[in-house]
């Protein structure tokens, strides 16, 4: 159980780091639109996987393109900033799951079931 707890922090603070380290130190202004949702690493701290969306999701292949050049040197960034006996290879995946929130809300939208809250308000 301690595993996990110990996984789970890495992660939220590898998430942190990245977020901050492309808002303030990456000069390459493309990737400043990207919004890290999650980090996932391995047990072994050798790879982990950045999810990251974007306020215009289409934009989204571009900041990954542009994501992946710029990786080595932020993992550079990062083994200055965490206190890690290994700093993981950065794998930058798009996060889909904001797209899929909002298709499915578009069929709740269409078969009328999405009107939950306005049920609830019209009761009280």
């Amino acid at each position: 159980m301690s595993n996990n707890l110990r996984m789970s922090r890495i992660n939220k603070q590898l998430q942190r780091e990245i977020a901050l380290i492309i808002e303030t130190q990456i000069k390459k202004e493309s990737v400043k639109g990207a919004i890290i949702t999650g980090v996932e690493c391995s047990k072994d701290l050798e790879r982990a996987k950045v999810y990251f969306t974007a306020l215009e999701f289409r934009k989204c292949p571009g900041i990954l393109k542009d994501l992946n050049e710029i990786k080595g040197a932020v993992r550079g960034l990062l083994g200055q900033t965490i206190k890690l006996r290994r700093v993981p290879a950065l794998e930058f995946i798009i996060d889909r799951s904001s797209e899929y929130g909002a298709k499915i809300d578009k069929i709740l939208d269409s078969l009328g079931l999405n009107n939950t809250e306005q049920n609830n308000n019209d009761d009280e």
